[in-house]
């Protein structure tokens, strides 16, 4: 996702400085949707106030800090949202998932020790899980159903997620890893499809 779409689509919402832009990115857990760095969002600031995308609205001045910089978004600035909001919307981006390549091998490794991470997995997979759904319970009264939508679906991605992971942490505690021209239980589908 491009940093100054984040950037245009929360100043649609109010005017703000940049670092009300990075702590609203991190309440609403976009670091699981896009790369947050601290260079890119100023660079990308500075490239839109550059091209009079974005505009600043007020200085505001304080002497136990620096000057706090709050940004507007422009007409052009309106119009580049636009743009940038269909272009991802179009987006065929693939998606590389890191365990998949070790899973093509994993016939040949130890299953015991595949079925120990798989578990810290399963655990990771769980407190995600539940950061998921407190951060979409957070923001319902306070977001717009697009960015519900793009918060269940990240939270849905997780409970699939888990369930897999506790599919193939059985597959491996059962050292079934190996196993040639079986398909996978009817029950894992069966719980899949009524999800």
């Amino acid at each position: 996702m491009s940093m100054k779409l984040v950037i245009l689509g929360l100043l649609m919402e109010k005017d703000s400085h940049p670092y009300e832009i990075r702590q609203t990115m991190i309440e609403r857990a976009m670091h699981h949707y896009i790369k947050m760095r601290d260079g890119s969002l100023y660079y990308a600031i500075e490239q839109l106030k550059k091209n009079q995308h974005i505009d600043t609205v007020e200085i505001v001045k304080d002497s136990s800090r620096p000057d706090r910089t709050i940004y507007t978004i422009t007409s052009a600035g309106k119009l580049l949202f636009q743009e940038l909001l269909l272009q991802q919307f179009e987006e065929k981006a693939p998606v590389y998932y890191p365990i998949a390549t070790a899973l093509m091998f994993a016939s040949h490794g130890d299953h015991e020790k595949i079925h120990q991470i798989i578990l810290k997995k399963i655990e990771e997979q769980q407190q995600k899980n539940r950061k998921m759904k407190e951060i979409y319970d957070e923001h319902v009264p306070t977001v717009p159903r697009s960015v519900l939508h793009m918060m269940h679906c990240a939270y849905e991605h997780g409970i699939t997620q888990l369930r897999w992971l506790e599919h193939l942490a059985q597959d491996a505690k059962d050292g079934r890893l190996s196993e040639i021209g079986l398909p996978l239980e009817e029950s894992s589908c069966e719980d899949r499809e009524s999800v």
